[in-house]
């Protein structure tokens, strides 16, 4: 793979991670604090990570995934685009030409917001092309083998990450640990902006514990579309990633049944869906306009810096509001 590395240093740890020499940028914030004890909850326990990582701050934006399709879909075999992102009042991507001569461009307006009517397997395809540098990069090997040359894998229900993965879907866990865990505390929030306090739903604001979700804790607003990324400036995770809750729900990598998890919450969502206590699924060829993804970018394992200690399987008390909310129906 053609690659530039770049240093990251978490918590005086340097590591190298590859990252792909050509076009798209991305926004990474590092999570670093290896060896964190994970957060008990009803469904397991979640969160801890044997290493430092870097995610993205943003969830993948329109313009970011119109620069994939044009590069890899000018036919497009494998339904990376759905019609839905240019016909629906929820979409922003639209596409011009005939099939072999396919082009791409976010819709005006639309350009910053995360990207919806995706798959679990486009968001594969995407972190395989992105690491494997953009451009002509192949989207079915890389941190994932997807096989069969169909948009719905042969393997999809099965496939998890390669050994030597650089860009990926995170995992369940390291999706939560950006989200809830506070390294200044060592313990976990209850929400992705940094308290135990129920989200308020409602337009953008600067104000803290906002979102762009559907109900509050007292029945209103309703924001009845995507916000443009990094809507809510006052309401980040602790390590400083933006709209793990609400906006668009997020794929997650890992398998649960014939699913894989999602979290987070969506626009149109009860507060309670952004909860650290609420774990859902969705099939992984669903491709909802409520539904989205951020990517995760892990040391590469021969650089030999992986931190593997054995708390692993502690589990942090982790503090609670006097009144929990019950997982959503």
């Amino acid at each position: 793979m053609k690659a530039l590395v770049q240093t990251l240093v978490f918590s005086g740890t340097v590591l190298g991670f590859a990252l792909p020499a050509t076009g798209l940028t991305m926004d990474w914030t590092p999570i670093g604090n290896p060896g964190n004890a994970c957060d008990p909850q009803s469904q397991g326990c979640f969160g801890a990570v044997g290493y430092a990582y870097s995610i993205g701050t943003y969830e993948v934006t329109n313009a970011q995934y119109a620069e994939f399709l044009t590069a890899k879909a000018a036919s497009d075999p494998l339904g990376l685009y759905n019609t839905d992102m240019t016909f629906s009042k929820y979409g922003g991507i639209a596409r011009q030409g005939s099939p072999g001569s396919y082009a791409y461009h976010a819709i005006a307006g639309r350009a910053d917001m995360p990207v919806n009517f995706v798959s679990f397997y486009d968001a594969l395809r995407f972190a395989n092309w992105m690491s494997n540098g953009q451009g002509s990069g192949d989207t079915e090997t890389g941190s994932y083998t997807l096989l069969g040359g169909a948009a719905i894998p042969s393997n999809g229900l099965t496939v998890t990450r390669n050994p030597d993965a650089t860009i990926v879907l995170p995992s369940e866990d390291e999706w939560y640990k950006a989200a809830y865990y506070s390294a200044l505390t060592t313990s976990y929030f209850d929400y992705p902006a940094g308290t135990d306090t129920p989200t308020l739903c409602g337009t953008p604001t600067a104000t803290a514990n906002h979102a762009n979700c559907g109900f509050d804790p007292g029945g209103g607003p309703l924001v009845d579309n995507v916000t443009i990324k990094g809507s809510y400036p006052g309401s980040a995770s602790p390590y400083g990633t933006f709209d793990q809750g609400g906006n668009v729900y997020e794929y997650n990598e890992t398998i649960l049944g014939s699913d894989r998890v999602i979290r987070g919450g969506a626009f149109g969502s009860h507060y309670g869906y952004l909860a650290a206590f609420t774990q859902y699924s969705g099939a992984p060829e669903g491709e909802s306009g409520l539904q989205g993804f951020r990517i995760a970018m892990v040391p590469e394992p021969d650089t030999g810096l992986l931190v593997m200690l054995g708390v692993l399987g502690l589990a942090i008390r982790r503090r609670r509001p006097a009144s929990e909310f019950s997982t959503p129906s």
